[in-house]
């Protein structure tokens, strides 16, 4: 068998191809960004054709710096930005508009309007989610009503929906005529459309949105060796390659962070923040604002439910800081500036761009900047903006020991993404949680789990104790701080969240 896997990881700012040996260490990466396209306050879109064109050009250039082929790879794994959805023509392969981003706030009118219909958790029993903007079904039943195209696509029966991963499988496999239409279990999960139990498209809340089940994919395991197919031989791999595995982004790092067992959680600090604690082949609903979703399915097995807490803003909070205010050039800078002050001088940040997401589920929310005094400068605005991720974090732990109470506690956290590298906001995070804060050796655990998920369809490994034996600890960061002190803090945060709701009025 090859020695490597390969993964495509399509993000919400970029594009990405890692190839792995079988030690879960990376060989080569390759790298792209695409333009984020802003028509509207609230609205967020991708050029669904730009994405492709990235994955073939990052393909081609991670296999360029490994010195190798794709005939050197055993299998791919796919990772995708969640909820982002793209429509097109199933004929040309064209997209028919932009896919609409998951953190876009356009739905909203769609959303409250299901909500006097079937209620804010009339399809929660069904699908694990209440009705909000930052799924998929809401944004294919805005495209269906008001882009032409798309419409006239529908009547005709020409019109493809699916999310990213979706979108670049149906490419890598050939595209018009050929490309494999599939989506997997995580990935359906995120789009309010699909039954938990059953693992399909739910008919009557497909009847409810508009939608026709026709022109969306099939649902299939996470990990399987048939499923999804394999690449096309003209493509940038240049060779037939199984594609082993796909998952949503957050699902791929719980695979890859190899939480495995009930209770075991992941916290993934990328451009939104989201925390997935697995509650085994039990589908458990949440009381608290959090998620039922699933975790993941591996070929015939009994599928991996999980709650999770999805928070909009995290690394994209230190990106606005960045590029909006100037505070900083880098977003790394951030630690250095936050670090000026001993402390956040009561000064809070709440990134509610938005609205909120877990818990609190308020689109009317917008962000905030609370508790300026005159002693305040920029140390201490740093210092609120890297703090934030901590506190929301904190939000979703509170809700899951609520939910879940002494059956499945949050004895530690396994943490990935970009903001793992901030020594400061890991230390406040322990220190926040009160438990210890885990971060592995191989910190592109999304892609990671990509391929593991690849690797395990094909063979590459025999089983996902294999994948734990690759699971190596880089730092740990224990909790410092006493709970009075812990309390006070938190109590500032929640004074601030409230400052955030009620802001954006209906009418608007």
């Amino acid at each position: 068998m090859a020695a490597y896997l390969g993964a495509v990881d399509q993000g919400t700012t970029s594009t990405r191809f890692i190839i792995f040996d079988k030690n879960g260490a990376i060989m080569a990466l390759s790298q792209m960004e695409h333009d984020q396209i802003l028509p509207e306050p609230g609205w967020v879109e991708h050029d669904g054709m730009q994405i492709w064109n990235n994955t073939r050009t990052v393909i081609e250039g991670a296999l360029e710096k490994a010195g190798i082929t794709g005939k050197d790879l055993a299998a791919i794994g796919v990772t995708n930005q969640r909820e982002t959805v793209v429509a097109w023509n199933r004929n040309t392969g064209e997209p028919l508009y932009n896919a609409i981003v998951w953190q876009c706030t356009r739905t909203d009118r769609i959303c409250r309007n299901l909500d006097k219909t079937h209620g804010k958790d009339g399809f929660r029993q069904l699908t694990g989610l209440p009705t909000a903007t930052y799924f998929s079904g809401p944004k294919i039943k805005w495209m269906i009503e008001n882009v032409p195209a798309v419409k006239a696509a529908v009547e005709k029966g020409e019109a493809c929906f699916g999310t990213m991963d979706t979108w670049v499988i149906w490419n890598l496999t050939g595209g018009p005529g050929r490309g494999r239409y599939v989506t997997d279990v995580t990935n359906g999960s995120r789009t309010l459309l699909m039954n938990l139990e059953t693992l399909s498209w739910d008919r009557e809340i497909l009847k409810a949105m508009g939608i026709p089940e026709t022109a969306l994919p099939q649902i299939v395991p996470s990990s399987d060796s048939e499923a999804f197919g394999s690449t096309d031989p003209s493509g940038p791999l240049g060779a037939e390659i199984p594609i082993g595995g796909a998952l949503g982004d957050q699902q791929a790092a719980l695979f890859g962070q190899t939480c495995f067992a009930p209770g075991e959680a992941k916290n993934t600090y990328g451009t939104g923040c989201f925390l997935l604690f697995n509650t085994g082949n039990e589908i458990r609903f949440s009381n608290h604002g959090l998620l039922t979703t699933l975790g993941y399915q591996i070929g015939d097995k009994a599928p991996v439910y999980a709650l999770e807490g999805s928070i909009a803003y995290a690394g994209a909070l230190v990106q606005w800081v960045r590029d909006n205010l100037g505070l900083i050039k880098d977003a790394p800078e951030i630690e250095a500036l936050a670090n000026t002050v001993p402390d956040n001088g009561d000064v809070y940040c709440v990134p509610a761009f938005s609205g909120l997401f877990a818990p609190y589920w308020r689109s009317d929310a917008r962000g905030v900047i609370a508790g300026l005094t005159q002693f305040a400068n920029k140390g201490h605005i740093a210092r609120a903006v890297m703090e934030a991720s901590a506190y929301q974090t904190k939000d979703i732990a509170q809700a899951i020991l609520a939910d879940m109470g002494d059956e499945l506690d949050l004895k530690s956290l396994k943490v990935d993404g970009g903001m793992v590298a901030n020594n400061t906001l890991m230390q406040f995070q322990a220190d926040m949680l009160d438990v210890a804060v885990t971060r592995p050796r191989v910190a592109e655990t999304t892609a990671l789990g990509a391929a593991y998920a690849a690797g395990l369809a094909v063979g590459f490994w025999p089983d996902t104790e294999a994948l734990k034996e690759n699971w190596h600890v880089h730092s740990t960061w224990k909790p410092k701080m006493e709970e009075e002190q812990r309390a006070k803090l938190y109590r500032g945060w929640k004074k601030a969240v409230d400052r955030t709701l009620d802001w954006k009025e209906q009418d608007d």
